[in-house]
């Protein structure tokens, strides 16, 4: 007995906005999340009146004027524009690498300077076929920020020395010559005022949601309940595997209620000597300007292996796991019960905006003529 239209499995944006959409073109749905709350990795919680991105600092961004004004209908945004402040050792950079940063690593004032000084690095160090993502970065930028911004950062990030990367993990490294701190280019960015997590309870309103409820483990129960399946988990998980394991990279969040004003003075300072194990920094109540609050929240941000069991957060796309991944997407192509979302269910990163432009496009395909 079909009960619902659509299962969705995953209460995170991907799946809230499918759900939103379905019940607005009159379909019944369930949403089942193993979490016990709500959206996904973009959630945040009020602790001592702030709000707090609990895993990890989410900053929405995005060219897409469709994406945007999509958003607007569930929250209002703030003008936050992202400029993290990196540090080695007693050291302070601005990121992504620009002229301010130029000038604190060499005194140059000018980007004619700046160029030269980048350009008689790379030709000093006379790289001119990679082998590995050390030498990559290297003969992107020289070897001063290689070593001080890239090179420990990289490490904590993907757990092995960078001379054993491949040097394919780093296409190109952004350089600007101009002295703007502003690290997406996107032209829409900000926060919303409040939080993510109400932007998916607005979504979801109405909708039945189970919380606690792993569809892996009550799959005998649940695959039958809808006619199709939205599923933004792990796609080799979801086939249990029959191809082997994908592999990730999880992080680790340690947060901490301080007893002062303003800890950092940033939202996020990334931290980029090895010896330092967690990767950055960030004081929430920056995300939202607060100059009020007596305390502050911070959360370090440590990198780890992933197992089974571990949240995954980065897929790591080299060749081996793409092409593992291929063979499940291919099954998943013939597969008329089950629709694949987000960046555990396709196996990559998607910033924000990029999975509303999936979903959306999801919703198009899959309900368009309803």
């Amino acid at each position: 007995m079909k009960n619902y239209d659509y299962l969705v499995v995953g209460a995170g944006l991907f799946g809230a906005i499918f759900a939103y959409e379905a019940k607005r073109k009159g379909k019944k749905v369930l949403v089942v999340e193993k979490r016990p709350h709500i959206a996904g990795n973009i959630y945040t919680e009020t602790i001592e009146g702030i709000q707090v991105h609990k895993y990890g600092a989410h900053i929405f961004h995005t060219s897409n004027e469709k994406v945007w004004s999509y958003m607007q209908q569930f929250a209002k945004f703030n003008r936050y524009t992202n400029s993290p402040v990196a540090r080695y050792k007693e050291e302070l950079y601005n990121m992504p690498f620009n002229m301010n940063t130029f000038h604190a690593l060499w005194g140059v004032i000018t980007p004619k300077e700046a160029r030269e000084k980048i350009e008689e690095e790379k030709r000093e160090a006379g790289i001119t076929e990679p082998k590995n993502l050390e030498e990559q970065a290297i003969s992107l930028v020289g070897r001063t920020i290689y070593e001080k911004l890239v090179k420990g950062y990289t490490e904590k990030q993907w757990g092995q020395r960078a001379d054993k990367l491949p040097s394919f993990i780093i296409k190109r490294l952004p350089v600007r010559f101009t002295y703007d701190n502003n690290y997406f280019n996107d032209f829409y960015q900000g926060i919303p005022i409040g939080g993510y997590t109400q932007i998916i309870e607005k979504m979801l309103q109405g909708i039945e949601v189970k919380l606690n409820c792993d569809f892996l483990e009550e799959r005998s129960s649940l695959e039958n309940v809808a006619n199709k399946i939205i599923f933004t988990g792990p796609i080799d998980a979801y086939y249990q595997y029959q191809f082997g394991e994908l592999e990730y990279r999880s992080l680790k969040f340690e947060t901490e209620i301080l007893e002062e004003q303003n800890y950092q003075g940033n939202a996020v300072v990334n931290y980029t000597e090895y010896e330092v194990p967690f990767t950055r920094i960030i004081e929430h109540k920056h995300f939202e300007f607060d100059t009020t609050s007596p305390k502050t929240v911070i959360t370090r941000e440590y990198p780890e292996k992933w197992v089974q069991g571990k949240e995954p957060y980065y897929a790591i796309n080299n060749e081996k796991n793409n092409a593992l991944y291929q063979k499940y997407a291919e099954i998943a192509q013939k597969d008329n019960k089950v629709i694949f979302g987000g960046r555990l269910g396709k196996y990559k990163y998607f910033d924000m905006d990029k999975v509303i432009e999936e979903a959306l496009n999801c919703v198009e395909k899959e309900l368009s003529n309803d």
